[in-house]
């Protein structure tokens, strides 16, 4: 397994909308473990393969707290088909905005059809945390960062800030 590189805001990349995957084979396979190590390693709860310039349709989280076993959760091809009309809010972060935390409001419950790590289609209903942290990174695999969802102020401001320190590291 390889710890990849994140992809940092402003880079572009993180704003193409994925391509779906065709099939599960070994490379696959591959791009999965590394993206759940990557994820370990950083530390977070949820990636999505353009986040380490992979513009593919697949996402990996895991919710697990720390000392308790990992639960890794594989989503190919997320779709969102249904969406709550309740609402809740969630302080939210990401690996590819570092040390930025934001209130955002989304769906309370969603439900997701996806491919397991297996190939074979699944139907994930999911609430509290899991509904966030997917609505979060299908976002990511369509073009669409957390902070997209805030007001356009604080957006300006976060990536301007982002985009200074992105200047000064070349």
């Amino acid at each position: 397994m390889t710890i990849k590189p994140l992809i940092i805001l402003p880079d572009p990349l993180l704003r193409q909308v994925s391509a779906p995957i065709e099939r599960v084979d070994a490379e696959l396979e591959q791009l999965i473990d590394d993206m759940l190590e990557t994820m370990y390693e950083a530390p977070g709860i949820g990636l999505a393969a353009i986040q380490v310039g992979v513009p593919r349709r697949l996402l990996v989280i895991d919710l697990a707290k720390e000392g308790e076993e990992p639960a890794p959760l594989v989503y190919i091809n997320p779709e969102i088909v249904k969406s709550s009309d309740e609402r809740s809010v969630y302080e939210e972060g990401c690996l590819s905005i570092p040390d930025y935390y934001a209130e955002v409001e989304r769906p309370a419950s969603i439900t997701v059809k996806s491919l397991g790590r297996d190939g074979k289609e699944t139907v994930t209903e999911a609430d509290g945390l899991l509904a966030t942290c997917l609505q979060h990174e299908i976002d990511h695999l369509n073009g669409v960062l957390f902070i997209d969802h805030i007001s356009r102020l604080k957006r300006e401001m976060v990536i301007k800030r982002f985009t200074k320190a992105a200047r000064q590291k070349i």
